[in-house]
């Protein structure tokens, strides 16, 4: 099921392809019902106009958008049955694996039921319990199949007692009744997660438009009020960057739920962490960043998109090659938010920037996977990880991060500081924010006009091949310097990862280029012996570190039951040479430069 765009204003609204918005279709009517929501279920009753067809199709997305992998949603959903206006009952019948047939016997309008289990504690699904539900579009609701109309969707709610509020980004219709809300088309709908329960809200307006921090799980710990203060700044922040506002309103969905993640959407964002998070200034800090990297996604893919990314098939794979940009460069500029909006120190800040190049550095598959491709097989890896991830694999969040300092930092060197990576985002914001979204060659020529310079090497080089990136420029730039943190002392290492569990300690991962890797480790081994001595899981990495780096050990190895011994050399651990510093004869240009860059605002 395609849909084509329609550029208003600054605004990018998407809508099926078709007859135009005066020719609106009919809408399908969904009402949401929790009969006993300590089950995990929804029960979903959809009032769907059948155009007088004597069949019609309908389909369940098997993807949802910001989230690559196929998650076959349909496998949730249960006891589809449906009926006429007056009761008849309809025949129904599984046509795909996504799919179900109704023969309509010639109604104009029909009723579908059906129950959607939803327990998967995630941004992108759904989960139902007997204080909340968390529902996102995609594994909630059944749509028309080919449906190539502008058609709403609308929605009620049936809140079970106890449950005072629900909140989303679709547009409220309160003459219709309470918690309902409406689509203006089926994009629209899938870009909604809906919360219902009794959250906390917090709101405050910037540039005139409602800003609503959602917290569902306070539970007494988590401190509302001062987050809810910190995400204002960091609003401000970003929409000082960007220069324009984007929605007319935006819900920050935060799940205080003891997960994990973000997900961006048109006019809100999914959010999951923990109660304690706040009572940690580390904890709290990865949070913010969390929600300005989810926020700075209003505008980075949600309307400045890579030209695949619309209008979205939700039953086949939409590849691109730009993910660096709209998850590596939101990356970059996540933790860069946070600090330009006064809420992490220099050292905090610089802090981040070096666990990020440290983190692609340490990555083996850096030298196998250039980050356009990682980008254009996010369907089958990024989503999948196993063992041998790190050694095949580069992240496009890690490296397109690194990317984007870099690529900002060339950008002020070549302009003498009078352009920045900020002007490239708000040019390509201006050209590309609209119906139709940037080739990976426009969005590179908008870089080189903005610098005003040839970047092609440069680009093919950092997104086309796996050659080692190089920071000598944007370190003389902001007179910063890498400093070597390896102890003095030579410790001894072998590269192995592992885990223990009742007092065995297994191998979960052999990193290419290390002893383990050469000398044959494999994934799920036990670890028994060195030598002829017992090892136990909280001995083995002092052992290790203890022995002499160019010792030869003998590692007595379970594999599937089988014991072997494995010749291992012990090396030296690598160096930890990627924490960033400023430079103590930094010169007065230099200092200026790095404040520029930190502050996001020209230093005379």
């Amino acid at each position: 099921m395609k849909r084509w765009c329609l550029a208003v204003g600054s605004l990018l609204l998407v809508v099926p392809a078709g007859p135009t918005l005066a020719q609106s279709a009919e809408p399908i009517a969904y009402t949401l019902r929790f009969p006993a929501p300590h089950t995990h279920y929804v029960s979903v009753e959809a009032s769907v106009p059948t155009g007088g067809h004597p069949q019609i199709e309908l389909m369940m997305a098997v993807w949802t958008p910001g989230s690559y992998l196929m998650r076959e949603f349909a496998r949730h959903v249960e006891a589809v049955t449906a009926r006429t206006a007056t009761g008849e009952p309809l025949t129904v019948e599984k046509s795909r694996k996504n799919r179900w047939r109704v023969s309509t016997g010639g109604a104009d309008r029909i009723v579908v039921s059906y129950l959607v289990y939803g327990r998967e504690m995630s941004v992108r699904t759904n989960w139902i319990e007997a204080d909340f539900a968390i529902l996102n579009g995609a594994p909630t609701f059944l749509t028309l199949a080919d449906d190539d109309s502008p058609r709403p969707h609308d929605v009620t709610l049936e809140l079970p007692t106890g449950w005072s509020r629900s909140l989303t980004g679709l547009a409220p219709q309160p003459d219709r009744g309470p918690h309902t809300y409406r689509a203006a088309d089926f994009d629209t709908l899938v870009d909604s997660p809906i919360v219902a329960g009794t959250p906390a809200v917090y709101e405050f307006v910037v540039d005139d438009t409602p800003h609503l921090l959602v917290n569902l799980g306070e539970s007494g710990v988590w401190d509302g009020p001062q987050s809810a203060q910190d995400v204002e700044k960091i609003t401000r922040e970003i929409y000082r960057m960007w220069g324009v506002m984007p929605y007319d309103r935006y819900l920050f969905l935060n799940m205080i739920t003891e997960a994990s993640g973000g997900l961006e959407h048109r006019n809100s964002a999914m959010l999951m962490t923990s109660r304690w998070a706040t009572t940690s200034h580390r904890t709290y800090l990865r949070w913010l960043g969390l929600v300005s990297h989810e926020l700075f996604h209003a505008w980075n893919v949600k309307r400045l998109r890579p030209i695949e990314l619309g209008p979205f098939d939700y039953e086949h794979e939409t590849h691109t090659e730009s993910l660096w940009v709209v998850e590596g460069l939101t990356s970059y500029y996540g933790a860069l938010g946070v600090h330009r909006a006064g809420l992490s120190t220099v050292e905090e800040y610089l802090e981040t920037l070096s666990r990020q190049i440290r983190g692609l550095q340490t990555t083996p598959g850096r030298h196998v996977q250039p980050v356009a491709l990682a980008s254009y097989d996010a369907w089958i890896k990024y989503y999948r990880v196993d063992e041998n991830s790190p050694n095949s694999s580069v992240s496009y969040y890690t490296k397109g991060a690194v990317i984007g300092f870099l690529l900002d930092m060339r950008v002020r060197a070549a302009t003498d500081g009078a352009k920045t990576l900020d002007d490239v985002m708000r040019l390509a914001y201006a050209r590309f924010s609209g119906a139709r979204g940037f080739t990976p060659a426009e969005f590179r020529a908008t870089a080189q006009e903005v610098a005003a310079m040839d970047l092609s090497a440069w680009f093919t080089r950092a997104l086309d091949t796996t050659d080692e990136l190089d920071y000598a420029e944007a370190l003389a730039w902001l007179g910063l310097e890498f400093a070597d943190r390896s102890e003095d002392e030579q410790l001894g290492w072998i590269g192995l990862v592992t885990r223990s569990g009742n007092d065995r300690l297994l191998v979960s991962q052999v990193r290419r280029d290390t002893p383990a890797h050469d000398a044959g480790f494999n994934v799920d081994d036990e670890i028994l012996a060195i030598g002829d001595h017992r090892v136990l899981a909280h001995q083995w990495e002092e052992r290790i570190a203890l022995t002499p780096p160019g010792s030869e050990i003998s590692v007595l190895i379970s594999r599937r039951g089988l014991l072997r011994r494995l010749p291992v050399v012990v090396g030296t651990p690598p160096a930890n040479r990627w924490d960033l510093q400023p430079r103590e004869d930094a010169s007065p240009a230099q200092e200026r430069h790095r404040e520029a860059w930190l502050t996001g605002h020209d230093i005379a």
